[in-house]
């Protein structure tokens, strides 16, 4: 009698620490490009443009850091007083399997977020993905080739994030990444365009 292979795995678990670190890195990589793409359209110093990448990395990161930690831990909050209000109705019930009760407590508990983990996770990969912008700039002197550099690595990084966040969640791998890098190449094309206008009109 042969047995099928079945996965069991639940991949919605992964939800919380995929979800934030799938967004710090388009974060990261999205933002930062825009703000150099931004002040590349009206100034041509590298200087200028790998110090306003590094300003938008440091705020970028401790921005995610903190707005995940405090979703994460209200989520948390949430659970928890759900958790207690469960344990005070089982309470008024008979019990006939303390250690079943006790396995599942501890499933439960592990079961729970950590704010923790997931702000670190959200603030490492933002600053992951906005290195792809500043080092693609940083060595390249020629006004031109510099902001074609950076859309080229940004647009790979992109793709190349999408899909993994696709395979890690076994999610449409091709419509993932094709998704993260027209979304991407949008938000550098408004923020470049909109400068460039503003820039120009002498404001």
């Amino acid at each position: 009698m042969e047995l099928e292979p079945t996965d069991d795995f639940n991949y919605s678990k992964r939800s919380q620490w995929l979800r934030a670190a799938v967004l710090g890195a388009n974060d990261g990589l999205v933002s930062t490009a825009a703000l150099m793409m931004g002040v590349g359209a009206v100034k041509q110093d590298i200087k200028a443009m790998i110090l306003t990448g590094f300003a938008g990395l440091v705020a970028g990161a401790c921005s995610m850091a903190i707005g995940e930690f405090v979703s994460v831990y209200s989520q948390l909050d949430i659970e928890v007083a759900q958790l207690k209000r469960d344990k005070i109705r089982d309470e008024n019930r008979e019990t006939t399997d303390e250690e079943e009760e006790q396995e599942g407590s501890k499933g439960e508990k592990e079961s729970l977020p950590n704010p923790l983990q997931a702000s670190a996770a959200s603030a490492l990969s933002f600053s992951v993905g906005a290195m792809v912008p500043l080092l693609a700039a940083s060595f390249i002197k020629e006004y031109k080739v510099r902001l074609g550099v950076v859309v080229g690595a940004v647009s790979l990084a992109l793709a190349v994030f999408g899909w993994l966040g696709a395979v890690l969640g076994r999610a449409p791998r091709v419509r993932s990444a094709v998704r993260v890098l027209v979304g991407g190449w949008l938000a550098m094309a408004i923020t470049f365009g909109l400068t460039k206008l503003i820039g120009s009109s002498g404001l």
